[in-house]
């Protein structure tokens, strides 16, 4: 994506605790090819799914799961933005540099506006006068005037704009800036710049809690989610999440934020109270896009690898934990006060909190998959089903060491139980999680303060696990090479001198390996392999502190 690389009961309806008989769970909607933003319809009747790949937006039926119609668009489209009564939908254009206006009502295009290049995110004010769209190419946000579909200014801004996210008053834009590290606060009112708000690296897209005190960025470089205080206007909160997040949203009742993770093929679930990652949940391939149903009971996901939308269930959150139970558990539906009972299985839960629409309770111990229900005057109904998971262990690390300064080397960790990892962390720095499986968790090691020893640790849903240790070694480099000069027959024997030469784990003369013998740490014999023609080429010393490099001269041989 992008150039970075309520539901009521039908009449005579039981009102039972759970779910509408119209829920789909686990749904998995073909749409067009490379989709990304994805955006409801005001109460969620319909989802809009711009596909970049096959320039089309896809209109889901929410209550049936499925695609209603496709409708043509330029080249590029990258998101929908849908005015307040529903009736316009506003496509971004990346390629063409325009707005289309989508009349909801006739799948149409019935108008196409000039803005500036590579329009990326649109914002619908709440009263629907006004259109606000992020352009990446020129540092600018457009203002449009929806009344006549026009632009009516030009607002400059950080490097790189691309996520937009207004307050729910309507007062202030916040503009993700993925080249300058920042977010720009635009005041409505006067739609100038008010503020310039420093973030993670490569800020990219963002949402605005339903209360609008908080605003949650993504940030690609650091894998991090940035939390803005709209009244401090400043960042309070750094989450670590899993690799090149991308879209962001949050639950209606602000209680859980969801990160849509590129790399993992992972949702983050944020616990916003906390300001913790309490669950990472598998989705299909690449997953980009993420919208929020509007009760809370499910959220559609943009697969932008596979060239689909999945419906992910939301009713239990997190819906895994340990064995011992403890877990702060977080129940959405209807009509769930007041909960005489909730059950895991036949194991009765403590009740910490309780409305309407949510319930928040302590999982009790248990083991395997079990169904949660809800007891009211009502009935009883089951809201989804809950996993415990036994304790992880670790059983093997490779490579077991790296640069201090961290790499983009991946390092792979084996062991059981590591399905849905929530964190790792090598000493006290966090690890970027690129992908998992039960057996396997693949992360990228950030740097550490000082070289040696760390224990490494991997946090799942069901506990922790370590007894790992990963050793940060210092540069290495490469100061000598003698004798520099042989014949290309091979066989000189090399002295190659320096610093941090003790983990070399190879040595190339013009990249082909040649024997070698670690003397210390700063010195390293090697014999010089047969060269199939002569000249000075480079001589390598690699390991996890680097590939330092000198030089080594071929000459050929007397002849006739």
């Amino acid at each position: 994506m992008f150039a970075y690389s309520s539901e009521v009961p039908a009449p005579g309806r039981a009102r039972n605790p759970g779910l509408s008989a119209a829920f789909s769970a686990g749904a998995v909607i073909p749409v067009g090819a490379t989709p990304g933003g994805i955006s409801l319809s005001p109460g969620g009747a319909r989802a809009y799914v711009a596909n970049q790949g096959s320039n089309t937006v896809s209109v889901i039926d929410t209550a049936t799961d499925t695609v209603t119609s496709t409708i043509p668009t330029g080249a590029g489209p990258s998101f929908v933005a849908i005015s307040p009564d529903g009736t316009r939908g506003y496509v971004t254009v990346s390629g063409d540099g325009l707005v289309s206006v989508l009349d909801t009502a006739s799948n149409a295009i019935v108008a196409n506006i000039p803005v500036a290049a590579g329009p990326a995110m649109a914002a619908v004010t709440p009263d629907g006068t006004r259109l606000y769209v992020t352009q990446q190419a020129g540092n600018t946000v457009s203002v449009i005037d929806t009344a006549t579909d026009t632009v009516t200014g030009t607002i400059t801004v950080g490097a790189g704009p691309i996520g937009a996210a207004l307050t729910p008053d309507g007062t202030r834009l916040y503009v993700a800036c993925l080249f300058s590290g920042a977010v720009s606060v635009i005041d409505t009112a006067t739609d100038t710049v008010a503020a310039t708000v420093p973030v993670g690296g490569v800020p990219i897209l963002l949402t605005v809690t339903p209360d609008g005190a908080h605003v949650y960025v993504t940030n690609v470089a650091t894998s991090t989610v940035s939390v803005i205080d709209t009244a401090a206007g400043a960042v309070t909160a750094t989450i670590g999440v899993s690799a090149q997040p991308r879209f962001v949203a949050v639950s209606p009742d602000g209680a859980h934020v969801y990160v849509a993770n590129a790399f993992p093929d992972t949702v983050s679930v944020i616990d916003t109270a906390t300001h913790a990652v309490v669950e990472n949940i598998g989705v299909g391939d690449g997953p980009t896009g993420i919208a929020v149903f509007p009760d809370g009971t499910r959220a559609y996901v943009s697969n932008s690898g596979a060239g689909t939308v999945g419906v992910m269930a939301t009713t239990v959150i997190p819906d895994q934990g340990s064995t011992a139970g403890g877990t702060k558990v977080t129940l959405t539906g209807h009509h769930l006060a007041p909960a005489d009972a909730v059950r895991f299985g036949t194991a009765q839960a403590a009740i910490t909190a309780n409305t309407a629409t949510s319930l928040t309770v302590t999982a009790p111990a248990g083991s395997g998959a079990v169904p949660v229900t809800v007891t009211t005057p009502g009935g009883t109904g089951t809201l989804g089903s809950f996993y415990y998971v036994p304790l992880p262990a670790l059983t093997g690390i490779s490579p077991a060491a790296g640069p201090v300064a961290g790499s983009d080397q991946e390092i792979v960790l084996t062991g059981r139980n590591l399905a849905g990892a929530i964190n790792v962390y090598f000493g006290p720095t966090r690890a970027v999680i690129q992908s998992v499986s039960d057996t396997q968790v693949t992360v990228r090691a950030a740097g550490a303060p000082g070289p040696g020893g760390v224990a490494v640790t991997v946090f799942t849903a069901g506990g922790s696990a370590d007894g790992l240790t990963y050793t940060y070694v210092s540069p290495a480099t490469l100061t000598g090479v003698s004798p520099d000069t042989g014949p290309t027959s091979g066989g000189t024997a090399v002295t190659l001198t320096g610093t941090g030469l003790s983990s070399t784990d190879q040595v190339t003369f013009h990249g082909v390996p040649a024997p070698f013998e670690i003397v210390s740490d700063t010195t390293v014999t090697a014999t010089s392999p047969p060269s199939g023609t002569p000249g000075t080429f480079d001589v390598t010393a690699s390991g996890p502190g680097g590939s330092p490099s000198g030089s080594f001269t071929y000459v050929s041989g007397p002849g006739i």
